[in-house]
């Protein structure tokens, strides 16, 4: 009798370690399950791919979380694809009716020019008219082009470009405005001449921007400097203003589309607010970029990267 007791309860011993065994096997199987979840969804978010989890396990609870992951993967995708279309439409629409009102405007313009040339006590209004015309024409071409950058309309053939010369080129473009305002300019580059793949029509145009805007804004600093520097991979354009600068809390938005500074209602130093936008996509565009750093009133630095010719 007793030796039955205890074989009873070696049994139900066993019995209960066995069970115990497959518990903590089962949780340690759970626990994997989560981490190798986890780790997928980590790496599919951080490499934004179009990727779903894949994690083979028994664990049904586990393959019931997949699913439901992979099920908003597919309303993500979804989302993202919808987003791009709606936005492409967006910048074509924009760049049509730029198109659409730039041609009115421009035949409204040449009859004002011929009409300004008419010795009558009218011709001074029609002067005035015919600025705001230009005015308006000159703000609908920097619409236009933004439009077609944006929307991918713009071909920008790379070719290898000797970027030494071309920042001298852009900086003498300006020397008769930097001489009438007592421009102090300081011009810093290399001797040894520094290729880079672009394009000269694009460069010409951010420069263009990037230097008038340091003019305009930086003003009453009366200085100007352009700084060329390159390490293995990039050269690194620095257009320098004395002025008032860019607080900080505007530093983060003189790129976006319409963004123009407080002071940008004065007459003297009017923008649109769309140079440094176009300036800063075609620098994407030739697969580089633009920055700014400004300490107000002390120094305000745009720095123009650009890719090297690689031989």
């Amino acid at each position: 009798m007793i030796d039955s007791i205890y074989v009873f309860f070696a049994f139900c011993l066993i019995a209960l370690l066995i069970t115990l065994c497959l518990v903590v096997h089962s949780k340690k199987a759970l626990l994997k399950g989560i981490r190798m979840v986890t780790s997928e969804l980590s790496r599919i978010l951080d490499e934004n791919t179009e990727e779903k989890i894949m994690v083979f396990t028994d664990e049904k609870s586990i393959i019931a979380l997949i699913m439901q992951m992979n099920r908003l993967f597919d309303d993500r995708q979804k989302l993202k694809i919808d987003f791009k279309k709606s936005e492409l439409a967006s910048k074509r629409m924009l760049s049509n009716i730029s198109h659409d009102i730039k041609t009115p405007l421009t035949v409204i313009l040449g009859y004002l020019e011929i009409m300004s040339m008419g010795p009558t006590v009218e011709t001074k209004l029609v002067k005035k008219v015919e600025n705001k015309a230009s005015q308006v024409i000159e703000l609908i071409d920097k619409f236009f082009d933004l439009a077609k950058l944006e929307a991918g309309d713009t071909d920008i053939p790379i070719t290898r470009i000797n970027i030494s010369e071309t920042c001298k080129k852009n900086v003498l473009d300006f020397y008769d405005i930097l001489t009438n305002r007592g421009f102090q300019v300081e011009i810093d580059i290399p001797e040894t001449d520094i290729y880079i793949q672009g394009n000269e029509d694009a460069l010409d145009r951010i420069f263009f921007n990037l230097i008038s805007n340091a003019v305009r804004y930086g003003s009453d600093g009366r200085y100007l400097g352009i700084t060329l520097r390159f390490d293995e991979l990039y050269c690194y354009i620095d257009i320098i203003d004395k002025g008032k600068g860019i607080e900080e809390k505007s530093a983060a938005l003189v790129f976006d589309r319409l963004y123009t500074l407080e002071d940008s209602r004065n007459k003297n130093i009017q923008g649109n607010g769309l140079g440094l936008t176009i300036a800063k996509r075609l620098a994407e565009k030739l697969g580089g970029g633009i920055t700014l750093k400004s300490q107000p009133r002390v120094k305000t630095i745009f720095t123009v990267r650009l890719k090297k010719m690689i031989y």
